[in-house]
């Protein structure tokens, strides 16, 4: 499975792959959903606001990821876990220690030990050197919303 995530170039691809490994770990699986890119403070990857059925990634970690990773694996490894951590709490789990060690037990089963999106699900999230740094942020009826419809089947690419 870990190849099919190094090849992705669409969120569509990531998250049908995020949706798979949960169900195949956890045997949950939810439909629906809606991804949003917007700008927010560096210190939030991304979040899901309970009872929605949306999650909002942050659109400066994730091209400051794509401008530091070495490879597409990388930065597929970085969306899968995101995406991953979100739609966890999508389906329930609220407590932030229980998401994190579901994502790394899913990166686990699903790619072993040593590919980067289980690498990166055992660190804490400040480690990351590329999402650290001054980031504006957009506030007030301004705000840069980029909506990708129907994340399920969206062929909208994340590298800009």
């Amino acid at each position: 499975m870990g190849a099919r995530l190094d090849s992705c170039e669409e969120f569509s691809e990531v998250f049908t792959l995020v949706k798979k490994t949960t169900e195949i770990t956890l045997g949950r699986r939810r439909a629906g959903l809606m991804l949003y890119l917007t700008r927010l403070p560096g210190s939030i990857g991304a979040f899901h606001p309970i009872g929605t059925n949306g999650i909002v990634m942050n659109r400066n970690s994730l091209d400051a990821v794509t401008r530091g990773a070495g490879s597409l694996r990388e930065i597929n490894a970085y969306v899968y876990s995101t995406l991953l951590h979100e739609y966890l709490h999508a389906l329930g789990y609220v407590e932030e220690r229980d998401v994190r060690r579901l994502v790394y037990q899913i990166s686990l089963n699903s790619f072993g030990a040593e590919h980067p999106a289980t690498r990166l699900a055992s660190k804490d999230p400040d480690a990351f050197p590329q999402m650290s740094g001054t980031i504006s942020i957009s506030t007030g009826p301004g705000v840069d919303l980029e909506v990708v419809p129907d994340l399920e089947k969206s062929s909208h690419n994340y590298i800009s």
